[in-house]
């Protein structure tokens, strides 16, 4: 596979990502977060491990070895991210949850220069606050004073909230080295299913009111960012690497403001200015403006 390929892959990968966002809010007005979170995993853990099966051709015995952090890989990245996601959307729009998950790697920085040690760069550390200042202008519409208030709207903090577990699974996952990592996100997914099982029975799963859109909504949550993108992720970065794939991140609020405004949401100034500060700050935290300035 070319560059040329792998671009296109990554692309799709976040366009997948990003109507994950869109989607969400509407199905989550339908189904619980938890029921939405079971049946997407369910039916997503079933493809992840055929695929697996045939792409990786994992050791299960070291997979099986491995249950300790696929099952800390499946509570935070699977069960918690997923919870808080579909929670943070019947607060918040798919916009600014999109804008907010947009500090995810400037975040991943952060937590893996205080976990791994590595080192940051005076480049970097403006970028992370760059980034952190463009959520401040989205979690508070523009008006910083909100925060004195506490006027802030509980579905961008819950996004908060959930990028930084998700940055939790991530450092876990650069610890899996010995399971491949759709193996790994099988495996993990099994194990969120099987926990999030006696819960969602519980709550009951009942398909009677839900609309024929909703069910169309849950089909593509399973299958494009649950399945197609990690597939896609993976053969990108096996590509061109981690570093310049993460910046196609960044392509995940643009997306989504594009999907929004196509369905007519309204896409404001202050999440654009947000916006547009999260992107420079990541492309200075991720180092990417720091390998341009070497090259001049």
């Amino acid at each position: 596979m070319n560059q040329r390929k792998a671009w296109v892959l990554l692309t799709l990968c976040n366009l997948f990502w990003a109507g994950n966002y869109v989607f969400g809010q509407f199905v989550v007005g339908e189904l619980t977060p938890l029921v939405l979170t079971f049946l997407r995993w369910f039916f997503a853990t079933m493809l992840l491990f055929i695929i697996a099966v045939h792409m990786e051709k994992p050791n299960w015995r070291e997979v099986i070895k491995s249950w300790p952090m696929l099952l800390a890989m499946a509570v935070s990245g699977i069960v918690a991210y997923n919870m808080i996601l579909y929670t943070a959307l019947t607060y918040t729009s798919s916009v600014n949850a999109s804008v907010v998950s947009a500090l995810n790697p400037a975040l991943l920085v952060v937590f893996s220069t205080l976990l791994l040690r590595e080192k940051l760069s005076l480049i970097q550390v403006a970028g992370i606050l760059i980034s952190f200042s463009g959520v401040l202008v989205i979690i508070t519409q523009g008006n910083i004073s909100r925060l004195m208030q506490l006027q802030i709207n509980r579905g961008d903090l819950l996004m908060l909230a959930a990028i930084t577990v998700w940055t939790m699974y991530s450092i876990l996952g650069k610890r899996l080295t010995k399971v491949p990592p759709i193996s790994a996100t099988a495996s993990s997914a099994l194990l969120a299913t099987l926990m999030l099982a006696p819960f969602a029975l519980y709550q009951g799963i009942s398909f009677d009111h839900v609309s024929g859109l909703a069910l169309v909504g849950v089909l593509y949550i399973i299958l494009f960012p649950s399945v197609g993108s990690f597939i896609f992720w993976n053969l990108g970065v096996r590509e061109i690497g981690a570093g310049k794939a993460g910046i196609f991140l960044n392509l995940i609020p643009v997306f989504t403001a594009l999907i929004s405004l196509a369905l007519g949401e309204p896409v404001t100034f202050v999440q654009i200015t947000g916006g547009v500060l999260v992107f420079l700050g990541v492309y200075a935290t991720t180092g990417m403006l720091e390998k341009r300035l070497k090259t001049k």
